[in-house]
């Protein structure tokens, strides 16, 4: 079925092509456009997130060494530096920020019955925020908090079966990551992870009363009044699991129902920290065990900084930036999608590693991601040289 086409032409049929056609003609991007399309654009620049190409000159010098091969990758238009730079300065990010969201729903559908080490009926999802550092003189809109210090600041919603990012949001590195918690739409019903940097007690009870729940470390300051003391079968791992109160009446106005804490400590390093969550249902060794898978956002961070590119960028706009961060994820979640649809058990980073070698082989791309073990047999090494005989 495949013969003949090369790898990247078979791993971007697996994107909805119909939905990238819809979203250029609502934006109208490709207007004007005689020789380099919005497909163009995003070919080449997830090419080079793929290959690990640094700069604009390098996409253009690696793509132009396979002139002969562009017509069949599905890039029509002529590879020039100055053409994609401006592309990638002029075409709306919101392009790719929704061809993106797209393909993260259907990541989401795929991933829906990953199996957690725990069990757990409701969705969770991990909540932080990581800031790429961007240097003045070059963007100078990037402004952050410390003088003299540019960033921006990746606000990221991960489910935490498959991490898949389902919520992206951009802000300046300077505001504080309790205001992501006014962009998010409470799902009723789903455990929101976060860090105590998101306890803000007036966002949360909307969270409350929206009907989801959240789970989160609390801060050494936090005032409370125990209620209740609920039975601890093992006290290794949990110190105590209690009923409380907030006890600052300004506080206790903002938020005015009880709420769980519980403290949790690791038997090997005997370290505590203290749990805040509104769900009272769930057993308190799961709350513990719960929390402890918020730490996929933050390797899916280290991820996406180690093997993306998202670090060094093509162009020093606003919109250039968001383009090449937007255009990351949608092939970070690509390799996802084409994981679980080959039934692979590679992980992410061996499958891009392979990519990142074979983009341009004429090889069924089932074949080229599959591991292949190695099967030794005892007549291979007949005719070897026996140098230490028995």
């Amino acid at each position: 079925m495949h013969e003949g086409r090369f790898v990247f032409t078979q791993l971007m049929q697996h994107l909805p092509m119909h939905t990238f056609r819809r979203l250029v003609a609502t934006f109208d991007s490709n207007r004007y456009v005689k020789r380099f399309a919005c497909l163009d654009q995003f070919l080449c620049m997830a090419f080079a997130q793929l290959t690990g190409r640094e700069s604009l000159r390098d996409i253009e010098i690696c793509l132009r060494a396979h002139q002969a091969k562009l017509y069949h990758l599905g890039i029509r238009g002529h590879i020039a530096r100055s053409t994609l730079a401006d592309a990638n300065e002029q075409r709306d990010w919101r392009i790719y920020a929704e061809f993106a969201q797209s393909l993260i729903a259907t990541a989401r559908r795929l991933y829906i019955n990953e199996p957690l080490d725990i069990e757990l009926a409701h969705t969770a999802y991990a909540l932080d925020s990581t800031t790429i550092e961007l240097c003045l003189s070059v963007f100078p809109w990037a402004r952050a908090m410390h003088p003299g210090r540019g960033g921006l600041k990746v606000h990221t919603l991960l489910d935490i079966r498959g991490a898949i990012p389902t919520v992206i949001s951009f802000s300046e590195s300077r505001q504080h990551d309790v205001h992501m918690l006014d962009e998010l739409v409470p799902e009723p019903g789903a455990i929101y992870l976060m860090d105590r940097a998101h306890l803000d007690f007036e966002r949360l009870y909307r969270f409350h009363c929206e009907g989801s729940f959240f789970l989160m470390r609390t801060k050494k300051n936090l005032r409370v009044r125990r209620r209740y003391s609920h039975p601890v079968p093992d006290r290794t791992l949990i110190g105590c699991d209690q009923t409380v109160m907030l006890t600052r009446d300004v506080v206790r106005k903002k938020y005015p129902v009880p709420l769980r804490r519980v403290r949790v400590r690791d038997p090997e390093s005997g370290e505590c920290i203290v749990l805040l969550t509104n769900h009272f249902a769930l057993p308190a060794a799961t709350v513990s065990a719960l929390y402890r898978h918020r730490w996929q956002i933050e390797i899916f961070f280290k991820w996406i900084k180690q093997h993306l590119r998202i670090k060094a960028f093509f162009g020093t706009s606003p919109n250039a930036v968001k383009t090449q961060v937007w255009i990351a994820v949608a092939v970070y979640v690509l390799i996802a999608i084409v994981r679980k649809r080959l039934q692979l058990t590679t992980s992410l980073y061996e499958i891009l590693q392979i990519l990142s070698v074979t983009l341009f082989e004429q090889t069924p791309l089932d074949c080229a991601l599959r591991r292949q073990e190695l099967q030794l047999f005892a007549d291979d090494d007949a005719n070897q040289l026996i140098l230490f005989p028995d």
